[in-house]
């Protein structure tokens, strides 16, 4: 996958995870969960972004270090969010696959670019 691919495949995400948000009930609990996952699942692709522009390989990796923990976190507040009832499990189901997608892609990107010798 190219850098360019996965600026638009991280950009989905982002819109995807927004949509979810916004499906969320009107409580006081549904609307800081949504919070936070609005936070982590737009963050993923604003930070992937950053690191393409990285002025270093260390720098790179400090920008996909943060799209690695935002990525799990997605997976986790969705979690909460299928666990508490708000929306059904079936219905998140695609948007936690593609999170652990991305996770497996950025971590996968984070060893080679360790492996990579100057």
């Amino acid at each position: 996958m190219t850098p360019v691919e996965l600026k638009q495949r991280t950009k989905d995400f982002g819109i995807r995870t927004v949509k979810v948000v916004e499906k969320l009930p009107a409580k006081r609990t549904a609307e800081t969960i949504g919070l936070q996952l609005l936070r982590c699942g737009t963050s993923v692709g604003a930070n992937y972004r950053a690191a393409c522009r990285a002025r270093s390989d260390a720098e790179f990796r400090a920008k996909l270090g943060i799209c690695e923990e935002e990525a799990d976190e997605v997976i986790y507040w969705l979690e909460m969010v299928s666990e508490l009832g708000y929306i059904r499990a079936n219905l998140l189901a695609d948007l936690i696959r593609e999170a652990n997608a991305l996770l497996s892609i950025i971590i996968a990107s984070i060893k080679t670019s360790s492996r990579r010798k100057r």
